[in-house]
């Protein structure tokens, strides 16, 4: 053999399983026999899963929900878009039209739509609706069953096509638990749990579809999991909207934000679902085939939600504001932005994302009155809120970003926030006396005696924007003398939020619809009625399990009015100058998530310019991607 043709040989043994990567679906450890070009390979954010063969989403287990499940095989009555939609925000998807109240709003008719069929073959009817609500009722624990027995007297059906709600007490805002957001109570099929002796034990594993995609097969290791478009999918509703293009979907777990980048590098992963700022500069920087929301910085989709300290209210060290109040006066929010996200942050003072409508709704109009806020530490009256910071932070970042970092100051707030609470070691000292802490040599004491400390969860390479952020936050407090520490919790984060296993974490609690100024997706939740008892687990979405007559009071008047009503309005503003005052999370910033898209195989996805939906592929609105995704070649 001549050299020439030896070196040829060793080249091609070297090369070869790279370009046998890059055409195949095995980069992933998944199945071979799937034709890439008939694959769209998106990365569960849940990671690897632990109990894999789960997939009764009503019961509260450690399976995974955004392995494919909720955004590929379920379904329920409503969608609101965080973007524009399909065919605008709202979606009357089960439904056939949009919930019908009568005039105190207690009682809500939902309509159905005919000819949608479960992928066994088994029609969709009322009677799935009424059972979806009533196991969960009869079943206390399941994921749903605080919401519905504390909100519903009766369910029944006029027929097989309209079911009515009858209502405990007034709730303009009930058709919400059913309405899609990121995710919803999803409707159950009758037909199979109905034979099943414990729904809470039941792991609905094969499970049947209501969406267009059935289950085709996962790794019992939990990496992997692989939907297959079904041969009906014209009986399901996405069918509206035209023929899904991937016949194959498969959510994996590529591993930490490194190798999330050289998967995508490589072809191998088509939707990262979120990495660090970091990550997207060196994607945008080296790959042509790439894209995300923006062309350019800051590239992330501005999520509806609103990253926050989240305290354990339960926890006897949080119960008192005071204390609350002083964790918070030792955080430098500068330095968090920069840490977190490199300046790429938008900050935000209130619990209210400043995304979306709501910087002209509530950002905005409350800023006078933050300017005006004072705290009395039973020494002295302070104003703690300094309107300036988030010019600080675009002055930080303009010495070395120049022309991209905006000096219109309206520019400035829409891009990185409007202000923020001064850090103030003094006030905070003030704070922690007040309500009976000491210091010692430097270190503080709780009123036993014991030290300060404090478990911060964070979720590690899982979510690295987050995990930095907390990190930044724990070395302000250490600095301040708090025994302050970092929890990483990886993949076990929901489970232990759930439970309340944490002191606090860095996460969100508030969440809202985003192009539209009700807060009641995440404010209903807040409710005191459904908060759990100390060692049992908390339903969506109160994590920090705080319960306060004042808000109850204002959730309640919220549920008086109209979804639409201009009056809600003003109802999320008290709930603004309430929580501002008792500070039960603290608010940090916009959650600006970084989803890379690749266009080697698939080409059609949201961005900016084509805002149809949220990129973000683990939302249950991300459905409509595939709706929109053609081949590339």
């Amino acid at each position: 053999m001549s050299r020439i043709r030896a070196l040829l040989v060793l080249a091609l043994c070297v090369l070869a399983p790279q370009l046998f990567l890059s055409t195949s679906s095995s980069a992933q450890g998944i199945p071979q026999n799937i034709p890439r070009k008939e694959l769209l390979i998106l990365e569960n954010p849940e990671g690897t899963i632990k109990n894999a063969g789960w997939f009764n989403i009503w019961a509260i287990n450690a399976g995974s929900q955004s392995n494919g499940l909720q955004q590929a095989a379920l379904d329920t009555l409503w969608y609101i878009d965080p973007e524009s939609g399909l065919d605008g925000v709202w979606d009357n998807s089960l439904a056939a039209d949009k919930p019908q109240y009568n005039a105190d709003f207690t009682e809500m008719t939902a309509k159905l739509r005919k000819g949608i069929f479960w992928s066994d073959g088994v029609e969709f009817t009322a009677d799935d609706v009424i059972s979806t609500v009533m196991t969960q009722i009869k079943n206390p624990g399941m994921r749903f069953s605080a919401v519905l027995a504390s909100n519903v007297a009766s369910v029944d059906a006029l027929d097989p096509y309209t079911v009515v709600f009858k209502l405990k007490k007034p709730n303009s805002r009930f058709h919400a638990n059913f309405t899609v957001r990121w995710n919803a109570i999803w409707i159950m099929p009758k037909h199979v749990f109905e034979k099943v002796a414990d729904p809470s034990k039941f792991d609905f594993n094969k499970p049947v579809s209501l969406g267009a995609y059935v289950l085709n097969s996962y790794d019992p290791d939990g990496k992997w999991y692989i939907w297959q478009l079904r041969d009906d999918w014209q009986r399901t509703t996405l069918a509206r909207f035209g023929k899904p293009g991937p016949k194959y979907l498969a959510y994996v777990d590529p591993g930490p934000p490194d190798k999330r980048v050289i998967a995508q590098l490589n072809h191998e992963l088509d939707v990262i679902h979120d990495i660090a700022p970091e990550g997207m500069f060196a994607l945008a920087k080296q790959s042509k085939s790439t894209v995300a929301w923006f062309k350019g910085f800051p590239y992330g989709h501005p999520d509806p939600t609103l990253p926050a300290v989240i305290f354990n209210d339960q926890n006897e060290m949080f119960k008192n504001r005071d204390v609350r109040w002083a964790l918070a006066l030792l955080i430098d929010i500068k330095a968090v932005a920069m840490a977190a996200y490199r300046g790429a942050a938008t900050i935000s003072a209130i619990g209210v994302p400043p995304t979306g409508t709501h910087p002209a709704t509530y950002h905005q109009p409350m800023e006078e009155w933050l300017k005006g806020f004072e705290i009395d530490t039973g020494k002295r009256t302070i104003k703690p809120y300094d309107p300036t910071v988030g010019k600080q932070i675009a002055d930080l970042l303009r010495t070395s970003m120049g022309e991209q970092i905006p000096s219109d100051p309206k520019e400035i707030a829409r891009a990185f926030g409007m202000g923020w609470w001064k850090p103030d070691p003094r006030v905070a000292q003030e704070l922690l006396e007040r309500a009976g802490y000491s210091r010692r040599n430097g270190a503080w004491l709780m009123p036993d005696g014991k030290p300060f400390t404090i478990r911060v969860m964070v979720e590690g390479d899982l979510r690295p924007v987050m995990t930095r952020a907390g990190t930044m936050i724990v070395q302000q407090w250490k600095q301040a003398g708090i025994d302050a520490k970092i929890d990483v919790a990886q993949g076990t984060l929901p489970t232990r939020r759930a439970a309340g296993d944490f002191d606090t974490f860095i996460g969100w609690s508030v969440e809202t619809w985003g192009g539209h100024q009700d807060l009641s997706y995440f404010m209903d939740s807040w409710h005191s009625q459904f908060v759990a008892e100390p060692g049992k687990p908390q339903p969506a979405r109160n994590w920090q399990r705080w319960a306060s007559p004042a808000l109850d009071k204002i959730i309640e008047q919220t549920r008086s009015v109209g979804f639409d009503d201009p009056k809600s309005i003003e109802l999320g503003k008290d709930y603004v100058k309430l929580a501002v005052q008792e500070m039960p999370t603290i608010p940090l910033m916009a959650y600006n998530v970084f989803t890379a898209m690749d266009q080697t195989y698939w080409t059609g996805y949201p961005t900016s310019e084509n805002p149809y939906t949220d990129p973000v592929p683990n939302w249950g609105n991300s459905r409509a991607m595939f709706v929109k995704l053609k081949p590339a070649n």
